[in-house]
């Protein structure tokens, strides 16, 4: 693979980043807490930190039909973002643990059959 190609490819492939806040008061709502979260990850996202799971997709098209899945499983009560963002910026975002800097994961590339 080019550089050029390289360079589109992080602009094509994309992050969905999915942050959630939801009601764990009751016995009734951490069910539903929980019901969320593994329905993230069989939709093959990730557990980044506490309440925010990401998910790698090949193209913003993949990433589209992610997002529709996030939002048909969406809990009455509580807040969910979703964020969209390409392979770029997330490999410019900057992690510490405590004052370390913490390197991102490396991600093994894709390969596309078409």
């Amino acid at each position: 693979m080019n550089l050029n190609t390289e360079r589109l490819n992080a602009y094509r492939v994309m992050w969905t980043l999915v942050m959630y806040d939801l009601p764990t008061e009751t016995k009734k709502e951490r069910k539903v807490a929980a019901r969320f979260r593994k329905e993230l990850i069989k939709d093959g996202f990730s557990m980044f930190q506490f309440s925010m799971y990401v998910r790698h997709s090949a193209s913003s098209e993949n990433a589209d039909v992610h997002k529709r899945r996030v939002k048909i499983i969406l809990p009455e009560h509580g807040k969910v973002g979703i964020l969209q963002i390409t392979d770029k910026q997330f490999g410019q975002m900057e992690l510490f643990y405590g004052a370390k800097v913490f390197e991102l994961p490396k991600i093994p590339q894709q390969l596309e059959l078409f």
